[in-house]
C-alpha cells in the first residue's frame, strides 16, 4: 500500500508542481507579479475542497457520467489557458491575460489534482491497517513531486532569459498536449467519443502504473493503449502549441532587442 500511495500521490503533485514551477519560472522571467498564485491556490483549493465533499450528487450527473465530464473540462480549460499564455507571454501590453490565463491553469490543475487527492486519502479513513501507509506514501509521494518541480523551477532560471522562456515554452506544449489527449480519454471512458481499437500497446515496456510511467502521463499525457483519436488530436495540439511558442519566441528576441 506504502509504494501505491507514493505513485499514485506522485503522479497528482508532480503534474500540478511542473505547472506551478514553470509558470512560476516564467513570471520571473517576465517580470510579471506573484500575487495572483496566491489567489490561485485558495481558489484552487476551496474548489477542489467542495467537489471532494459534493462528488457522490457530482457522480450522478448526466445520467451518471458527471465526474468525468467536470475533470473532462478542467482538461480543456487548462489546455485552453495555456494557449492564451503562449500566445501572449511575449506581448508586454497583455500582462493582464497572461496573469489571468495563470489563474486559469492554477485554478483548474488544483482543482483537478486536489480533489483526487483528497477522495483517495479519504477512502482510507477508518482502515487502520492501511491509513498509516496511505499517510505515509502520501507524504513521500508529495515530497518528490515538490522537489522535481523545485528542480525544474531553478533549471529554468538559471538560463538566460531567451533559453529560459525556450525550456518553458517546451514544457507547456508538451502539457498541453497531455490535457487534451488526457481529457479525450475522460471523455472515452463517458461513451461520449465511441471506443476505438488501440494503435498500439506499450505496456510490455513502459506500464502506465509505474513511477516512469505515471511521470510520463503527467508530463506527456502517456497511454499505454492509446486510440486513434487520441494521437490524432495529441499531435495536433502539439503543432498548433509549437506555432504559437515559435511566434511568442520571435516576438520576444525582437522585443528583448529594442
Amino acid at each position: 500500500m506504502l509504494i501505491n500511495s507514493v505513485i499514485i500521490i506522485l503522479r497528482e503533485v508532480f503534474e500540478a508542481a511542473l505547472i506551478v514551477s514553470v509558470l512560476l519560472a516564467m513570471c520571473q522571467i517576465l517580470h510579471l507579479s506573484r500575487r495572483y498564485f496566491l489567489f490561485s491556490l485558495v481558489l484552487g483549493s476551496l474548489l477542489a475542497i467542495v467537489y471532494a465533499i459534493n462528488i457522490s450528487s457530482i457522480s450522478m450527473l448526466f445520467e451518471g457520467i458527471g465526474q468525468e465530464i467536470i475533470n473532462a473540462a478542467l482538461h480543456f480549460i487548462s489546455f485552453i489557458c495555456l494557449q492564451i499564455l503562449i500566445f501572449s507571454m511575449a506581448n508586454s501590453s497583455s500582462s493582464k491575460m497572461i496573469l489571468w490565463a495563470i489563474v486559469g491553469c492554477f485554478a483548474a490543475a488544483f482543482v483537478r489534482e486536489g480533489f483526487e487527492i483528497i477522495i483517495y486519502i479519504l477512502g482510507f479513513v477508518g482502515i487502520e491497517h492501511l491509513f498509516d501507509s496511505v499517510i505515509a506514501g502520501s507524504f513521500i509521494g508529495a515530497g518528490v513531486g515538490f522537489s522535481i518541480g523545485v528542480f525544474f523551477y531553478y533549471l529554468i532560471v538559471s538560463f538566460n532569459s531567451l533559453n529560459g522562456l525556450r525550456l518553458s515554452l517546451f514544457v507547456l506544449t508538451l502539457v498541453s498536449g497531455a490535457m487534451m489527449i488526457q481529457a479525450l480519454q475522460l471523455l472515452i471512458q463517458a461513451d461520449i467519443i465511441i471506443s476505438q481499437k488501440p494503435l498500439w500497446n506499450s505496456s510490455g515496456w513502459v506500464s502506465e502504473g509505474s513511477v516512469i510511467g505515471q511521470i510520463l502521463y503527467a508530463l506527456l499525457g502517456y497511454e499505454s493503449t492509446p486510440s486513434p483519436i487520441q494521437v490524432v488530436a495529441y499531435f495536433m495540439s502539439l503543432l498548433f502549441s509549437s506555432t504559437l511558442a515559435v511566434k511568442s519566441l520571435n516576438a520576444y528576441k525582437w522585443r528583448i532587442k529594442e
